[in-house]
């Protein structure tokens, strides 16, 4: 049984974008997705956030840019009565290719192709931005448009951003760019339960292993081992989300042959133990 759900979000063919404001923030939605991009601001809270495998601890304020069907929550402290959270929701249709082939929309086009793994902003941006996004709130017509324009643009040309959602968990490597890559991932993927050795993949793309270990970490930035272990994190991590199969078959799926190592292995990317991811996103879910 899926543990994440879709939203129907109030955005309509009609809408540029919809800003939704939330005084006393419950924190009470479970972990969703929607095909509407997503600016989410939170203020005066503190708890979880939850975007696509990425699962971190967040303060006041935070702002993330959350791409189409990226899942995604915050599981903040329901005892504080003045959290606020606005989320300003927009379909990416408006705005079209030729627009963003222009020159003066790099920065935005670019920005949109991170946001499927979720874009964090650093508190300078959110200093900068913070009052402008809760005016639009208060905004129409044409003003309106042209706030949200120059909010964004401002938001893709600002420093410092964190992508948050693995690599893997998204899929965003361009497979394009290098066809024995490409293979190689669909390998990994396809094989994950397996015990893979590097020279089994090397063999696969016609290299010696020396060669292939250059090679994957020039293209990756990160060595075939951490890159294998990322990607079997990421889907356990997706699993223990999605599904109701036990952490034991989760680990032996996800291609661990022990659990004492897949528990400290998992502790240390997300800061909490598969168990503890669970029971969180049971709580969630059954709001």
């Amino acid at each position: 049984m899926g543990r994440i759900m879709r939203e129907v979000t109030p955005v309509t063919g009609e809408d540029l974008f919809v800003v939704l404001n939330h005084y006393n923030a419950k924190f009470d939605f479970p972990v969703h997705f929607h095909p509407e991009y997503e600016i989410n601001l939170v203020l005066n809270s503190r708890g979880k956030r939850i975007i696509g495998d990425s699962i971190l601890e967040y303060g006041s304020p935070d702002l993330v840019l959350i791409g189409p069907n990226t899942p995604h929550a915050w599981t903040g402290n329901t005892g504080e009565s003045n959290a606020q959270v606005l989320t300003v929701q927009f379909d990416g249709s408006f705005f079209s290719e030729k627009m963003l082939s222009k020159k003066f929309a790099s920065s935005i086009r670019e920005l949109f192709e991170k946001s499927v793994r979720g874009v964090l902003f650093p508190p300078e941006t959110i200093d900068s931005i913070k009052g402008r996004l809760i005016k639009l709130s208060e905004m129409h017509g044409f003003d309106s448009f042209m706030g949200f324009l120059s909010v964004l643009y401002d938001l893709s040309i600002s420093r410092n951003q964190v992508l948050l959602a693995s690599q893997g968990y998204v899929g965003q490597f361009d497979a394009r760019n290098s066809e024995r890559i490409g293979r190689v991932i669909a390998y990994l993927q396809e094989n994950l339960i397996n015990d893979i050795k590097i020279k089994q993949v090397a063999d696969l793309v016609n290299m010696s292993e020396t060669a292939f270990s250059h090679f994957f970490k020039k293209r990756t930035q990160r060595s075939f081992s951490d890159y294998l272990t990322d990607m079997r994190i990421s889907y356990a991590a997706r699993l223990i989300l999605e599904t109701d199969r036990n952490i034991s078959e989760i680990c032996f799926i996800s291609g661990f042959n022990n659990l004492s190592n897949f528990n400290r292995t998992f502790k240390g990317r997300y800061n909490c133990t598969p168990g503890e991811l669970r029971s969180q996103q049971q709580f969630l879910t059954r709001h």
